[in-house]
């Protein structure tokens, strides 16, 4: 199993067509703690603003790392859905009026 850290969910992260997927709302707490459960985990958000804005609402050590992420029965992803205007460059921190959902995604094979 292998635990991935992502600001988006994109169907060709799928590795094959006969997977269940499962998305779950998480709070930040919620979130943070799949992170920690895991033997360590892929951050795979590609933009250093978005993960060091990640980062500051978690409360981890992220580095941005553009990376193909194929998901296979019992991988999780967490998936940090940004939600909000344009980040500014530069931002660590949440802009007014922004927010991030946080979404536990578990991947399955279908029967």
């Amino acid at each position: 199993m292998t635990t991935f850290l992502s600001n988006a969910f994109s169907i060709n992260m799928l590795e094959r067509a006969n997977q269940r997927v499962h998305f779950v709302p998480a709070s930040v707490e919620e979130a943070r703690a799949h992170l920690s459960w895991s033997d360590g985990f892929t951050c795979a958000i590609g933009h250093a603003d978005t993960a060091a804005v990640v980062a500051s609402d978690l409360d981890l050590p992220l580095e941005a790392c553009r990376v193909d992420v194929q998901l296979r029965a019992g991988d999780i992803l967490v998936a940090a859905q940004y939600r909000g205007p344009r980040l500014p460059e530069g931002a660590t921190t949440l802009p007014v009026g922004a927010a991030i959902e946080y979404w536990v995604t578990y991947i399955q094979e279908r029967d």
